[in-house]
Order: structure tokens, then C-alpha cells, then sequence
């Protein structure tokens, strides 16, 4: 089943056309990515996606219900969560508070913002089980500050998952790790996929073309082929490219 659906997105800034005809579907239960050269416009259609841009044209229905043009946090409150290629973590907390700051029930509460929430066992405990998901669990308690960057990568993951989404978006997830982080971080994915649909963008095509089932193509601001990773790679048109010195 087809869970979130762009259509002839356009989005242009001044007399730049940055996106001319987006139109992709991503399958529940699956994960699915976005490649293209450096400036394809691939981070701006995941601004589109998520909410942080308004279309000039075009419509995105996720879950059968059109939310084009919706503010991010509405679209959060929805089931979609994403990260950022550059971290936004509060450094100066212990790990866990940034997974408690982005819990449904936190964000319920009324008050201070953190007020008695360290006494309340079932929200640490809703923060750990995420945390265990990404495997810092036991961390949970150590400063952000001090985290490697692989694992603060992990947790910018979960505070993405702590908003009980149905669809995950991670921007450039591999970028600035090592291959041991790298790893990591895919074996993360892989168990992730079976709670989470996640559509992801990413340079390293090898990453990629390992994890995704689906691969959509970006370039001229359109996207030009889509398909699974082996169809790409057969790809003709993505074989005489620059992109198929990559694939």
C-alpha cells in the first residue's frame, strides 16, 4: 500500500526553478531513497515533504489525507518524524531528556517544562524503551556532550521514533562517519524497518543501494527513473550518467 504520496511538486525560490515535477510513492513497511548529484534539489524536496517548504504546485496525501502545505509540527503530530544532516540535539542535558522532551506524553503535560517528569517512571520508561531501540540505553543517563558523533546519530534517531511515527525521513544519516559507524547505523536501519516505513537520502550509494528497496532518482529537479537497486544498476540512461560512476 502506497502510505505517502507526492505529486507534481514544484518549488522555485525568486526566478529559480529548484523543483519542476516531483512525483514519488512511498510503500508502507519499506524503505526508500532519494540519490542525485549535489545540488538536484534533494534536500529541498525533503523540505517539501516534511512540511518546512510549501509547494508552489503539486499535492503530498499521506495516510489518504492531503497535507499539502501543513506547518511541520502538524505533520509531526500526523506520524512523520525526520532528522537533520546537521544534528539538532540539546548538548547540555543528559541523553535520555532528549528523547523525553519528544514523547507524545510529555508534550501533553501542562506546567513547567520539566517540572516532577524525572519522577515519572512511565515516561523514563517510554524513553529507555526508545533508546534501547537504537542502542543507547545504556547511556541514557551519560551527557549528551560527551556521545561520539556515531552515537549522536543514533540519537537524533530517536528522538525522531520517541514522536510515535509511522514514516521516518533521515537526511544524509551516514554523513560525517566512519566505516565503523556506518555499520552501525545500517544494522540500525535494518531493524528499524520492521516498525517503520523510512524514506532516506543519502550520498553513500552503497549504504544505500544495500538498504533500500526502492530508489528514486533525482536530477534537473525531476525525478528521472526510480526502481529497486538492481534495476538501477541495469539502468542504461543511470549506466551512461554521472550517477552510474557511483551505482
Amino acid at each position: 500500500m502506497t502510505l505517502f504520496q507526492a505529486t507534481g511538486l514544484q518549488k522555485r525560490f525568486g526566478s529559480r526553478i529548484v523543483l519542476e515535477n516531483i512525483t514519488l510513492g512511498i510503500e508502507e513497511g519499506t524503505v526508500h531513497g532519494i540519490m542525485g548529484p549535489n545540488g538536484a534539489g534533494k534536500t529541498t524536496c525533503f523540505h517539501l515533504l516534511t512540511g518546512h517548504y510549501a509547494p508552489d504546485a503539486g499535492t503530498i496525501r499521506f495516510a489518504g489525507r492531503d497535507i499539502t502545505g501543513l506547518a511541520p509540527h502538524r505533520i509531526a503530530r500526523l506520524g512523520i518524524a525526520r532528522s537533520f544532516q546537521i544534528m539538532n540535539l540539546f548538548d547540555d542535558t543528559v541523553v535520555i531528556e532528549n528523547v523525553m522532551l519528544a514523547l507524545p506524553a510529555f508534550r501533553a503535560r501542562s506546567g513547567s517544562l520539566f517540572g516532577d517528569c524525572f519522577a515519572n517512571t512511565r515516561l523514563i520508561d517510554a524513553a529507555l524503551a526508545v533508546l534501547d531501540m537504537v542502542g543507547l540505553a545504556e547511556k541514557a543517563w551519560s551527557g549528551t556532550k560527551a556521545l561520539s558523533y556515531g552515537d549522536r546519530r543514533a540519537l537524533e534517531i530517536a528522538v525522531a521514533l520517541a514522536a510515535e511515527p509511522r514514516v521516518v525521513f533521515l537526511d544524509e544519516p551516514t554523513s560525517g562517519l566512519g566505516a565503523e559507524a556506518t555499520r552501525a547505523l545500517a544494522s540500525l536501519i535494518r531493524r528499524l524497518r520492521a516498525r517503520y516505513t523510512i524514506c532516506l537520502i543519502e550520498h553513500d550509494m552503497r549504504f544505500l543501494f544495500e538498504l533500500a528497496d526502492t530508489i528514486s532518482v533525482i536530477h534537473w529537479g525531476q525525478v528521472i527513473t526510480e526502481g529497486t537497486p538492481a534495476e538501477l544498476t541495469s539502468n542504461k540512461w543511470v549506466a551512461r550518467s554521472a550517477l552510474g560512476e557511483v551505482v
